[in-house]
């Protein structure tokens, strides 16, 4: 493919990205992917030029560009080599007198009065850096040490005790390591949250909104001997679980839940949980650098429809939750109203229940709980909050 081809061929795939951001389709991985299987011709380094040009192209664009062409026009007119291949044989059409190209930026306007204040401008650039692939070692099996000389370019992480640090674009996934369940993917911000729930043998502890279990997982390595649900209304991500637990050699139950019943269907679980952990679904704000297109398909609605929702889960596990007993409340967000916000409003209508420092040094302080920021942190964005019911 010549230069020109691979921008037509950019071009065409953010149109795909757009129209999958405006009605909830695959994320932009899997269009990329799906593009080439049809593209046979393509060879790797076309492969790579393009997928290079689509992610600068989205990273660049905070709001959803009118069309993938307002895209790369937007980039190309801050790199003259790009835009002298507009109007090239195979290329996108020639440019027209007065044609922009869409607008550079980290965050929506929308959503500049949403973030966090600790997260100041000095740190949005952070926000959209290419992200490391971190690992996660199946403590029950095996240590840091011996993992760390079996992966290329391998390091430690720095605040969790668990973590391998990879550079960008790294591949475990045929690695004997990963096979043998020594080690799984997790940023090791998401192992913090884990950390943070401090999880111990014979606990009884559920894990309410699982997906697809990392963070079970990680809970059941650092205490084998627990009693382990993983719990969660979609199917399909939980269905998940059952092969990483086995690959793991860990003991963990699933439920599928049902809304709104989902505390008739825990009813043997009622005021029973030492532990219950709320990873929320979430506007994923604090994981913009792997997913920079989640920016365009989130809208003001969808929002306030989380919000909801998160306080509709902490209802539900406050329930759960034996007198004496910890609920860790997280989000993969940087906005206030999902993080401090919502523990803020949960404290003031339970006098019962009392907030506790997180047994983590990451972070900074954000109302009741803390907040893991990739600028200050390295880690993807997350606001963890600790809480005890009284005896």
């Amino acid at each position: 493919m010549t230069p020109a081809a691979r921008l037509q061929a950019a071009i065409e795939i953010l149109d795909e990205v757009i129209a999958s951001a405006r009605h909830e389709g695959p994320p932009a991985d899997v269009i990329v992917t799906r593009y080439f299987k049809k593209r046979r011709y393509a060879g790797s380094k076309d492969r790579r030029a393009v997928r290079e040009l689509v992610f600068r192209a989205i990273r660049r664009s905070a709001e959803m560009p009118e069309s993938g062409r307002a895209a790369a026009l937007g980039l190309a007119q801050e790199e003259p080599a790009l835009l002298g291949l507009f109007g090239e044989v195979r290329g996108p059409g020639a440019l027209q007198e007065g044609e922009q190209g869409a607008e550079a930026a980290i965050v929506p306007g929308w959503l500049e009065a949403e973030i966090s204040r600790l997260v100041g401008t000095d740190e949005q650039p952070a926000l959209l850096e290419r992200a490391p692939l971190d690992l996660r070692v199946n403590i029950a099996r095996a240590t840091r040490e011996e993992m760390l000389p079996q992966f290329n370019g391998a390091t430690l992480t720095a605040l969790s005790p668990w973590g391998i640090r990879l550079p960008p674009d790294s591949r475990v996934d045929d690695h004997p390591a990963f096979e043998a369940g020594l080690v799984e993917i997790q940023d090791e911000g998401s192992q913090l949250i884990a950390l943070a729930c401090e999880p111990r043998d014979r606990e009884r502890i559920l894990d309410l909104c699982a997906g697809a279990g990392g963070k079970s997982l990680a809970l059941a390595a650092a205490a084998p001997h627990a009693i382990i649900l993983a719990s969660d209304t979609n199917r399909e991500r939980l269905a998940k679980l059952g092969p990483r637990a086995a690959r793991a050699g860990a003991l963990i139950e699933t439920r599928l839940l049902n809304q709104p019943r989902e505390l008739d269907e825990l009813a043997d679980w009622r005021e029973a949980a030492d532990l219950v952990l709320v990873d929320a679904p979430c506007s994923g704000s604090g994981t913009w650098r792997r997913n920079p297109e989640g920016r365009w398909r989130l809208t003001p609605e969808r929002l306030s429809r989380l919000v909801s929702v998160q306080q509709r889960l902490l209802e539900i596990a406050a329930e759960l939750v034996k007198p004496g007993g910890r609920l860790v409340y997280a989000v993969c967000s940087l906005l206030s109203r999902e993080g401090a916000g919502q523990i803020d409003r949960f404290l003031q209508d339970r006098s019962s229940w009392i907030s506790e420092d997180t047994p983590i040094s990451a972070g900074r302080a954000d109302g009741a709980g803390r907040l893991l920021t990739p600028g200050h942190d390295r880690t993807d964005g997350f606001f963890v909050a600790r809480l005890r019911r009284s005896c």
